[in-house]
């Protein structure tokens, strides 16, 4: 059910999929609850959604979303840190959040029974946050540390280096989530609170739950929590869709530098990419390859999972046998990708002794060059559609994963899509299918990224 023929409703209230339990409702303000009732468990997740993320801030203030994060766990008008903290260790729950690119969710995991103080805890949180300046002091030594944690782990900086390559390091979502130490340095508080109060609103509200829960009963703990916090929650409220400035992909030459190359090329030209080396340490030479992929809305994505699975998604993966267990060049190998509203990217990954990086890259490239030109076989393909609708199901075991699934439904593709029809979407992508969008993407290696010893 297209979400667009709701989204105007003031009063809508829709079983999304009667099966799974699955239900919406736009509640006062704005407000979009959905959840997915499984009596079965004992147990419920509940996550609240704010659909603003790193690519949202102002290059000045690059780094706030992260901050406003931590300190929304720093006391608010009626707890303290340590009674944030404590309320869900002393049920066994618990409790965290996460900032991405597009969006913030905060979330908490408990029984049954203690989903009325994770609704508190939660809203309260969001609603009536402090922001003192005493907090960000604080917590901004604890980021450096985070940041700088980071800059430790060579896959880290290795990945975080190449996503900002390939999007582009002067753009919006090419920027880092957490900031740099410079701009979380130059961070004030009214920078932070000028951000929450642009953001953190009801129409920009998302809340999903699974588990033992009751749609109802939560509707009302939600807009008890709200108000109790201060927000006005206007009846007939609509929620807020957001707008964003187009993100406009960088070009092959601007992306990778000297050495990109263009259209389908082997493995031996895409070595001769000029590598952006960063200097560290280490006893492994940590490669990324790769360029610009699909976006997240991209009805080619499920096609995108099969080759991912193939190429290098497991043991059975043909970076894995032809890298590794053939030929010993190394320990970790993999492909990945990531998607976003407009922008997406792939990547092939490898750890290996300097000496070896030469060999790597070209094996790397022409693994994924070959299957653009010759394909895969039916036995590549029963293996890839096994291990994508198997891990898609033992996932739907957890609570946790499925207030996710809600919330990127909700947030990133505004149609509800029920399991079935994701794994009969997946089962219908074909060979032919793996063979053009890999041939797309081995025409689209732009840059490589290399963090390890000086050469």
């Amino acid at each position: 059910m297209p979400l667009d023929l709701i989204y105007d409703d003031p009063a809508s209230d829709v079983v999304l999929d009667a099966a799974s339990g699955v239900r919406r409702t736009i509640l006062p303000g704005g407000v979009r609850l959905l959840t997915e009732t499984d009596r079965s468990v004992r147990s419920a997740t509940l996550g609240l959604w704010l659909p603003v993320g790193s690519r949202d801030e102002k290059p000045e203030h690059a780094g706030s979303t992260h901050v406003l994060e931590h300190l929304l766990f720093k006391g608010t008008r009626r707890r303290t840190a340590m009674q944030i903290a404590s309320a869900f260790d002393e049920v066994g729950g618990d409790s965290n959040a996460v900032t991405a690119k597009e969006h913030t969710l905060y979330y908490g995991r408990v029984r049954s029974a203690d989903v009325p103080m994770a609704v508190d805890v939660l809203t309260d949180m969001v609603t009536s946050s402090l922001l003192e300046e005493q907090a960000l002091r604080t917590e901004r030594e604890v980021i450096l540390e985070e940041l700088a944690m980071a800059e430790d782990d060579p896959q880290d900086v290795g990945y975080e280096t190449f996503l900002a390559h390939v999007l582009g390091p002067e753009t919006a979502i090419g920027r880092p989530v957490g900031g740099t130490a410079q701009t979380v340095t130059d961070l004030d508080i009214e920078d932070v609170r000028a951000h929450y109060g642009e953001h953190y609103r009801p129409d920009n509200l998302v809340v999903t739950a699974v588990g033992d829960v009751d749609h109802d009963q939560l509707a009302d703990l939600l807009l008890e929590g709200l108000r109790r916090g201060g927000w006005g929650l206007e009846p007939g409220a609509l929620p807020h869709r957001r707008s964003r400035e187009t993100h406009e992909t960088p070009s092959a030459a601007g992306a990778a530098g000297a050495g990109a190359t263009e259209g389908a090329v082997s493995g031996e030209a895409v070595a001769r990419i000029v590598p952006r080396r960063l200097a560290r340490p280490t006893e492994q030479n940590h490669i990324y390859l790769g360029g610009t992929g699909i976006t997240a809305v991209d009805e080619k994505r499920h096609t995108l999972s099969v080759l991912m699975s193939i190429l290098g998604g497991g043991m059975s993966s043909r970076l894995f046998q032809h890298v590794r267990e053939q030929r010993g060049l190394a320990y970790s190998v993999y492909s990945f990708s990531a998607g976003y509203h407009d922008a997406g990217l792939f990547g092939l990954y490898a750890a290996c002794r300097p000496s070896r990086t030469a060999e790597v890259v070209e094996l790397l490239a022409q693994e994924l060059t070959d299957m653009g030109e010759r394909g895969v076989d039916d036995a590549e393909m029963r293996r890839a559609l096994g291990q994508i609708t198997g891990s898609f199901a033992l996932g739907l075991e957890d609570t946790s994963s499925r207030m996710g699934r809600l919330g990127t439904i909700e947030l990133m593709h505004g149609r509800y899509t029920g399991i079935d029809e994701i794994l009969e979407k997946i089962s219908r992508v074909s060979a032919a299918d793996v063979q053009a969008l890999a041939a797309q993407l081995a025409s689209s290696f732009t840059t490589r990224i290399d963090v390890g010893p000086e050469a």
